[in-house]
């Protein structure tokens, strides 16, 4: 999720149609660059080389029922959309869905030129970036662990996974260590939306910040990530560390 602003003077983006390293190339309808979709800056038109990159903000990609048992007070966008038919828009994992055979199968569409072994192709990762440094977390190992106290270019970061789906959450933890709420979850999800330090302290989980419920005050900010398939978040960071149980 980015900010559609250039430099400050707001704009919309379209999808271009063109694919690079089989990932989305879009467009600026503001000067007509293209853009990369995981780099977040122009690669090709008059913006190319500018050192331009747009602002990014935090996601999470979760279920439905994840996301509204933590934020019952949301809206949605409605599938009523006046293009197609609601049923049109079915689960990602059902048959009928546009992509689905893309999904499950092991092979990308087009020939990438680099390959990483350690992860299947289209595995799931989250992938952070903090300063110069990049390191992917897969999906599957953070729902199996939950929670995780690291160390990314040179900053010290918390990452929270869900149990029952592909949401996970990176933040700043400042020197403070974390574990896991016996009471921590929400509801029957078991989300954890609330943790606790070294010393017993509850920190409450948003989705801007950590907040330490004994002082509101003191927050520890969220960091924007990416949730990318594994063999697109290597093809532009082949350097990208990737965490390991330890």
């Amino acid at each position: 999720m980015y900010s559609a602003k250039i430099n400050g003077e707001p704009t919309t983006f379209g999808t271009s149609g063109m694919l690079y390293r089989s990932n989305k190339v879009m467009y600026d309808r503001l000067t007509n660059s293209l853009w990369s979709q995981l780099t977040r800056e122009p690669v090709i038109g008059p913006l190319w080389d500018s050192g331009i990159k747009l602002d990014y903000f935090p996601v999470v990609l979760t279920t439905w029922e994840e996301w509204l048992e933590l934020h019952p007070d949301t809206t949605v966008l409605d599938r009523e959309t006046g293009l197609y038919p609601a049923e049109f828009y079915v689960p990602e994992e059902h048959p009928r869905a546009i992509y689905y055979d893309y999904f499950n199968a092991p092979e990308t569409m087009f020939p990438v030129p680099q390959r990483d072994g350690r992860l299947e192709t289209k595995d799931v990762v989250l992938g952070v970036q903090v300063n110069d440094s990049y390191k992917a977390y897969s999906s599957a190992a953070l729902r199996e662990r939950r929670i995780v106290n690291d160390a990314v270019g040179g900053e010290e970061i918390l990452v929270l996974g869900s149990a029952v789906s592909q949401g996970a959450r990176a933040y700043y933890r400042g020197g403070t260590t974390f574990k896991l709420s016996p009471n921590g979850g929400s509801g029957h999800l078991d989300i954890p939306s609330v943790i606790v330090d070294a010393d017993g302290g509850r920190w409450q989980v948003t989705e801007e910040f950590l907040v330490n419920t004994a002082d509101e005050s003191e927050k520890l900010a969220r960091i924007p990530t990416h949730m990318s398939f594994w063999f697109g978040w290597f093809q532009f960071h082949p350097d990208t560390e990737l965490y390991t149980e330890p």
